[in-house]
């Protein structure tokens, strides 16, 4: 709780920050109290990511001042930010692929390790937490929601004053997130303050006891956010309102144009979980969303539609009408497939190259963004603005790298170009992690949208309030194995979370009878 006549663990006075072309950060003033835990709120580009990177020394900033427990401090490197006590969880995961949980928690902290006794202090942790990790493991393996809970407890090590938190639940299920709050507000309790950033204003709701609202790197509002509405949340951070997406009362399904039969397929990574005796099916105009916890087959499973992993059978998946469990990436594009995976930077976009370049990766073909093997550049460039436009993505221009990009206004690129490919089959993973309401509001519409063109949509996401209220039939991945299909408005929601814990009707995870056949609405 906080202590009202400490002074102020944290204060910031008129702090500014510029980047060629976007003026980050305009004299932002802040102030964090001892045991607070304090909702930092704005739209995808507002200025929030620059900022927390100006407390933890990652950046500096143009002018301003920074005062830690009433003193003047300058914070020039992340290592002097954690000799003060502030650590902080990035939205953008700061973690070495190639090395071991155990190695990356070790990197985080300044004193030597023994790692047999630093591996053992991580399983301590995680299962005090309920954030389970195996240190052994090398990160590369590891899904999102798994990469996640690797930064939290590498933070939680080091007994933090002042905690940084960017978009910390964007990849957790809702029984993760609440075993996260009940630790954010035991350490608040023990006097540890807490800077929190999120999209899920429920969430901000229920964990903070002040918000600052940044819109166009400025100040706009403060507030006790337990005394607003979301949507009055979103209003602030928008400055305007907003509809939300809404399904339609009747929905009218096609043909199946995605079909997967009796997949079996090992994990690509040595610690991933193979799929077993999977079968599905999405109808044109429908969406159809998997729910579940992070490792748990997500992964296999998207390699395996996407042709990243090839099936033993060609027939395992069939793609409008062609069996395509044999066919590679560019080939399953070509049948009409559009593919957004969980990791945006490496995975979705190449970090180093423009928006143009990034847009000609998977578009050049349904595009014709080529001609007898040369790239037509002011298509190409045509097609990155519209994409920008559309999505309303927040960039100095289409020549700037994917990398430069907050979170939010990333993911918003990669759906808009997978999106504006009008697919006849659309898998996309965690849609609207990280963006804000604002824009999860835009995407969800969209994906509406082009479901009632036509394109079936499969939709996997930890987000269990997403799926509910855009899928049409909703199923968990638990171990490996997909439970019964169940139509959405129809669905237990309390079941829906045993069977992500892995406890269906008979303890497991059970497959649907005769799942090939399609539940679809009447025409």
């Amino acid at each position: 709780m906080a202590d009202e006549g400490a002074p102020a663990r944290l204060r910031l006075r008129g702090i500014s920050k510029q980047f060629p072309g976007c003026l980050a950060n305009d004299k932002v003033d802040l102030s964090l109290g001892q045991g607070e835990i304090h909702a930092l709120l704005g739209e995808n580009g507002a200025g929030k990511s620059t900022l927390v990177k100006i407390i933890y020394g990652v950046l500096k900033a143009d002018s301003g001042a920074l005062e830690w427990d009433g003193k003047a401090v300058a914070i020039t490197s992340p290592s002097q930010a954690r000799k003060l006590g502030i650590a902080m969880v990035f939205q953008h995961f700061s973690l070495f692929e190639s090395m071991t949980v155990a190695e990356n928690v070790a990197l985080g902290l300044d004193d030597g390790a023994n790692l047999d006794e630093l591996s053992a202090k991580v399983g301590e942790i995680g299962r005090r937490y309920g954030l389970a990790l195996q240190p052994e493991r090398v990160v590369h393996d590891l899904s999102v929601g798994e990469r996640q809970r690797v930064e939290i407890v590498r933070c939680l090590m080091q007994n933090p004053r002042l905690l940084i938190m960017d978009e910390p639940t964007s990849v957790l299920t809702p029984g993760e997130a609440e075993a996260l709050f009940v630790t954010l507000r035991q350490l608040a309790a023990e006097g540890c303050t807490i800077l929190y950033i999120s999209h899920k204003l429920e969430e901000i709701r229920a964990l903070c006891s002040r918000a600052t609202v940044m819109r166009g790197g400025q100040v706009v509002a403060n507030c006790d956010p337990r005394q607003e509405t979301a949507h009055d949340l979103a209003r602030l951070m928008i400055g305007e309102d907003f509809d939300q997406a809404s399904k339609t009362a009747e929905a009218s399904f096609g043909a199946a144009r995605l079909r997967v039969q009796g997949l079996n397929m090992a994990a690509a990574a040595i610690h991933g979980t193979p799929i077993s005796g999977l079968d599905l099916e999405v109808a044109a105009g429908e969406i159809l969303g998997i729910a579940g916890v992070a490792g748990n087959g997500q992964n296999t499973l998207l390699a395996a539609l996407s042709g990243e992993q090839l099936c033993a059978k060609a027939e395992t998946i069939c793609i409008e009408g062609q069996n395509a469990g044999d066919l590679g990436p560019r080939r399953r594009r070509r049948l009409g497939l559009a593919f957004v995976p969980e990791e945006r930077l490496g995975h979705g976009a190449v970090p180093e190259m423009s928006l143009t370049d990034n847009a000609l990766l998977t578009g050049y073909d349904r595009q014709d963004l080529l001609s007898r093997g040369s790239i037509m550049f002011a298509r190409t460039r045509d097609y990155a603005q519209r994409i920008v436009q559309s999505f309303q993505v927040v960039t100095g221009g289409i020549g700037a790298n994917a990398g430069s990009l907050s979170g939010g206004n990333l993911q918003k690129f990669i759906i808009g170009r997978e999106l504006l490919q009008q697919p006849k089959v659309l898998v996309v993973a965690h849609p609207t992690w990280g963006v804000d309401a604002g824009a999860a509001a835009a995407i969800h519409t969209a994906l509406l949208d082009l479901a009632h063109q036509g394109t079936a949509i499969l939709v996997i996401s930890q987000d269990l309030d997403e799926l509910l209220q855009i899928s049409d039939r909703i199923a968990v991945l638990s171990e490996g194995r997909l439970s019964e299909i169940m139509i959405t408005a129809e669905a237990d929601i309390g079941r829906i979370g045993l069977l992500m814990g892995g406890h269906g009707e008979n303890g497991e995870a059970g497959q649907l009878d005769k799942q090939g056949e399609h539940h679809a609405a009447p025409a």
